[in-house]
């Protein structure tokens, strides 16, 4: 929501808005429709809704929907040139079959078609505004088929006849127990940070925990009104295993007593600003200091308002909101402890209304679990807890599509992100979109799963830096993705001669993410821990939004075809050298190919005025030897020995550096012995090669090359799709039916090539077999933070431990 709609919904002039009539009621007073609700913001793709699911609280309402988007994407076909007329004596030829590639057709033929995926919405919005809410979904619903909506939340018997009248929905209500355990495990399992711990003062306060393959069992304290302490052991397990009528209602009613303050935020901002020594009686204040043989520290509290009874003064609001606080928290924190442990548990979640994000509430949790267990469990806080009751309800009424079969993502470019809601931190941030914040996923093709290779798949972090952690290099990751804006527009634009509205959609583009990377300036928390490839993928996801799939296909194509025609010779070059000569030149050749990265700006500039720039003088650009990182000659004198049984390559560029740099080094595996698979983006990110643009491109080269057809035909050499479409890449999350072949070929070898897979991401990746990272360091500000300089060499060859 935009900050002009934000004022607009404060407005008490009695205009008519879009779903409603504005009021002079306040929002405090009633249901406020003072409110404008742009659709293509708030309550996106609403006219393609499915079904629906509400969780309403006591201030807050959450509303899920899953709807069907239309998006373009690029699609390539193959030229069949060779097919049937592909004369019978060429399958017969040596290693390298001399054959003309025509110069005036292209090697494939580029489409931009619609395509239907099935995306999940979720909306948070204060309960003021739930009768213009429903008045907007109904004006905007078109032709849905559904009939119920699945409910829960205290709040849900409150509103349903509200409901049932403005949309024509029965209102059918979900046990909210189940449905927070539902949503718990949807979220744990689907984003990767989704959970954090709260250091209060620390840069950054929110610290991302990577989460576990196995997300069970662990204990979930829900602090509502009251607290209920569950046990989750499974998907379908769980048992309330305790609670304490002393919660979040407590707080708020004691704490309207002592302050007259009613609104529970402006409880807990009372709370921020109180000093609760002032109220508590601290173990100094009996003992003059530290009770030492208990081990007490003198400023523990040792009795929660214990100086009103004998201090004769008025104590502030503040104060008192304060000890409050503290009291209730220390309370729950020894309870989840003694359960944790009771329990053997170690992984302990907190939510509901009491936590809501808000710091202080988060530090005085967190202090009381670091106290009672002396470090040894953390209070782990979720970044998405607000939504777990209406995701939860959704999964409930869509058991029957069963959405757990499938992985999905969260989409950057539909979700507001986790921001730090006190006022006294932030206070501007307040006005960011007004009372809405949204949260949306996306469903992926296939599931997801971790690489069977890792080491230790629990401990696993593919990003090499957190930005979160690192100011300076935030600053500059920040400066140079906005810095780059205006090429990627103009690329984007590029792309799509043939549409008229291209340019107005790139400009929506440029202005959607750069409000987004502003947000990340101020709040680098938001979407998890920040890092290179959060930065990459969330440009990726706002080029999707404004429907540009894929801005370099026609590069690509172009550069596919250009290298094509030098495959033959290179390849030959290679047979002619002696064998420890050939193996520096198929290295060589594969970090000249690396260079050809059109998403690194020193690159991209040379290809852009440079049109004679090629492989040899790539080739030129390369650190000499010794190189920033070098263990090339353990890697030589390793095929010094026997050969591997399967090698894993995730792949990165089009052009020069699949087809003269990855597959001649493919080819020399394949005469050793060794079965390769060649692992390829899914879908598009910047210049990378895709799965169904390496297919031809290995259909062309098949036929030129009798190495590469006889390994196609004998199931030696298989491409298989990665499930990634980001220039980045995470082992934990790789498509099933590619871990299954890694699994299944018993893969003793992993190499991992570019910036963006072997140094931004997977630098530090521990695997149980040998692996290299190789790539080319095109960006001078990394390279001299590296030690080094622009087109430096990275060169990890890494052995297992024993």
């Amino acid at each position: 929501m935009t900050r002009g709609a934000v004022g607009t919904a404060m407005a008490a002039d009695c205009t008519k808005a879009a779903g409603g009539v504005r009021t002079s009621r306040s929002a405090r007073d009633g249901l406020d429709k003072s409110i404008t609700l742009p659709p293509d913001e708030i309550f996106r793709n609403l006219e393609n809704a499915k079904s629906f699911a509400i969780d309403i609280g006591g201030s807050l309402t959450k509303l899920a929907y899953y709807s069907t988007v239309q998006h373009k994407v690029a699609k390539v076909r193959s030229f069949d040139h060779y097919g049937k007329d592909t004369p019978e004596p060429l399958l017969e030829t040596s290693r390298v079959d001399t054959i003309e590639v025509p110069d005036d057709e292209p090697l494939y033929e580029i489409s931009v078609q619609e395509e239907i995926t099935a995306r999940l919405h979720f909306v948070k919005f204060e309960n003021a505004y739930i009768e213009t809410c429903l008045d907007f979904i109904k004006a905007h619903l078109v032709n849905t088929e559904t009939k119920v909506i699945k409910a829960t939340g205290g709040g849900a018997h409150k509103f349903k006849n509200l409901i049932e009248k403005k949309l024509g929905l029965k209102v059918d209500k979900e046990d909210e127990m189940t449905c927070l355990i539902k949503g718990c495990n949807f979220v744990l399992r689907n984003i990767p940070h989704e959970a954090f711990v709260y250091v209060k003062h620390a840069d950054p306060e929110f610290r991302f925990q990577t989460t576990h393959p196995d997300i069970f069992p662990y204990l979930l304290v829900n602090i509502g009104s009251g607290v209920s302490i569950v046990r989750v052991e499974s998907e379908d397990q769980f048992e309330r295993i305790g609670g304490s009528s002393i919660g979040g209602g407590t707080f708020w009613g004691l704490g309207a007593l002592l302050t007259k303050t009613k609104r529970f935020d402006e409880l807990l901002q009372l709370a921020s600003k109180g000093q609760h020594t002032n109220v508590d009686m601290l173990v100094r204040d009996i003992y003059g200091g530290s009770y030492e043989s208990f081990g007490l520290t003198g400023d523990l509290i040792a009795s929660s308002f214990g100086k009103s009874a004998t201090t004769d003064k008025e104590f502030t609001k503040e104060d008192m909101a304060k000890s409050l606080l503290h009291m209730i928290s220390n309370d729950i924190g020894q309870l989840a402890c003694l359960y944790a442990k009771l329990h053997n548990l170690s992984r302990v979640y907190f939510g509901g209304f009491f936590i809501r994000g808000h710091p202080v509430t988060m530090h005085t949790i967190t202090y009381s679990i670091n106290y009672f267990t002396k470090g040894e469990v953390q209070a782990l806080f979720l970044r998405h807890e607000g939504y777990l009751g209406a995701i939860g309800t959704f999964l409930k009424g869509a058991e029957e599509d069963n959405p757990n079969q499938y992985s999905w993502g969260e989409n950057y470019a539909g979700s507001s992100g986790l921001m730090n809601s006190s006022p006294d931190v932030h206070p501007m941030q307040r006005t960011r979109s007004g009372t809405f914040d949204m949260l949306e996923m996306d469903r992926l093709e296939r599931q997801l799963v971790n690489l069977p290779l890792l080491q230790d798949a629990s401990s696993y972090i593919p990003d090499t830096v957190d930005l979160t952690e690192d100011a300076m290099a935030r600053e500059y990751w920040l400066s140079c993705f906005e810095d780059a804006l205006d090429g990627v527009v103009k690329r984007a634009v590029a792309s799509q001669p043939q549409l008229l509205d291209a340019t107005e959609r790139a400009e929506k583009f440029r202005q959607k993410y750069r409000h987004k990377l502003q947000t990340l300036r101020h709040q680098p928390f938001a979407y998890g821990s920040l890092t290179v490839r959060s930065l990459l993928d969330t440009r990726e996801h706002c080029l999707n939004e404004f429907n540009f799939p894929d801005p370099y296909s026609k590069v690509k194509q172009r550069e596919n075809d250009v290298a094509l025609k030098h495959f033959q010779k290179v390849v030959r070059a290679l047979e002619s050298l002696s064998m420890e000569e050939r193996q520096f030149a198929l290295v060589k050749g594969l970090l000249a190919g690396n260079v050809f990265d059109w998403g690194a700006k020193a690159v991209s500039d040379v290809l852009e005025t440079n049109s004679a720039f090629g492989f040899e003088e790539a080739k030129m650009r390369l650190q000499a030897r010794p190189w920033l990182v070098d263990a090339y000659n353990d890697w030589l004198e390793r095929l010094k020995g026997p050969p591997h049984k399967c090698a894993l390559f995730f792949v990165d560029n089009s052009g020069i550096d699949i087809i003269l740099g990855v597959f001649p080094f493919v080819r020399e595996l394949l005469s050793k012995g060794t079965e390769v698979i060649l692992a390829s983006n899914s879908g598009p990110a910047l210049n990378d090669v895709t799965c169904s643009e390496l297919a031809i491109v290995t259909e062309r080269i098949a036929a030129m090359d009798s190495v590469i057809r006889t390994a196609l035909q004998e199931d030696k050499l298989l491409l298989v799709q990665s499930g990634s479409s980001s220039p980045c890449l995470d082992l934990s999350r790789l498509d099933k039916g590619l871990a299954t072949v890694v699994w299944e070929r018993k893969t003793d070898l992993v190499i991992i090539e570019g910036m963006g897979r072997a140094i931004h991401t997977n630098y530090y990746a521990a695997l149980r077999c040998e692996s290299l990272k190789l790539a080319v360091i095109k960006n001078a500000w990394l390279a001299e933070r590296l030690g080094g300089r622009i087109f430096s060499v990275v060169f990890k060859y890494e052995m297992p431990p024993k």
